[in-house]
């Protein structure tokens, strides 16, 4: 199969990105830690065989400079839609336009995903014939979402940023008769107490970035400092 992944992403910018993390974490601090998610989360995916890139980014020009900037080589698109539903369902229609025969969407929240786990998907996908992928985080929600063809339905009617999204999003796929996998459990990033797991500071997770800087957060050495204009070199 021609195979597409799409990231969504966003530009690191104080105060825009992380917000849940703040006041524990000043906007700076917060801005520096999706930075080193980013680019974890960009530098992975690399490793998969046979799978073209895409980042879909909100925000206009600024954010396009700056990703064709740090990540030259990325295939970079404007997300386009009023809610996450709309945007994801754009960014699936514009790279089954391509020609690819499968595709799957990720977002930068999970930093750590091991990429064995989209491997999985996009077999699922071809080995198994069904009909759509998910990937369940832990919050009700779920970090990955792969399908051969576009299914427009799947995103009608959920409330997204709620324990409710995979429930709803299932419920949708049985009312269209679409048959779903699911692969293992994972979980997103988006709390201080997420900040907390263990998992995280890991040596032997694929984050190094985001490890790197957790330790210095709980060591007490990241405080009052501005977000790094360079997300591949972040901070001390």
């Amino acid at each position: 199969m021609k195979k597409a992944l799409i990231i969504f992403a966003k530009r690191p910018e104080a105060g825009k990105v992380k917000t849940r993390l703040i006041p524990a974490l000043s906007a700076g601090e917060a801005a520096a830690l999706y930075n080193c998610m980013l680019t974890d989360t960009i530098a992975k995916v690399e490793s998969l065989k046979e799978v073209d890139r895409f980042l879909f980014i909100t925000g206009g020009t600024e954010s396009s400079a700056f990703f064709h900037e740090f990540f030259p080589g990325m295939q970079i698109f404007q997300q386009a839609g009023n809610d996450l539903g709309e945007r994801m369902e754009a960014a699936f229609a514009a790279v089954f336009s391509m020609g690819y025969q499968a595709a799957a969407i990720i977002g930068t929240d999970s930093p750590d995903l091991p990429p064995t786990f989209i491997e999985d998907a996009y077999r699922i996908l071809e080995e198994q014939r069904v009909g759509a992928v998910f990937g369940p985080s832990e919050d009700g929600g779920y970090y990955l979402l792969a399908m051969r063809r576009l299914h427009k339905d799947l995103f009608a009617d959920i409330n997204w940023s709620t324990g409710q999204v995979l429930r709803q999003s299932l419920e949708n796929a049985a009312k269209m008769g679409l048959s779903v996998a699911q692969i293992s459990v994972w979980y997103d990033v988006d709390t201080i107490e997420d900040l907390a797991r263990p998992e995280l500071r890991d040596s032997n997770n694929c984050a190094p970035l985001t490890r790197q800087f957790l330790n210095r957060i709980f060591s007490g050495g990241t405080k009052n400092f501005e977000p790094p204009s360079n997300p591949l070199i972040p901070n001390p």
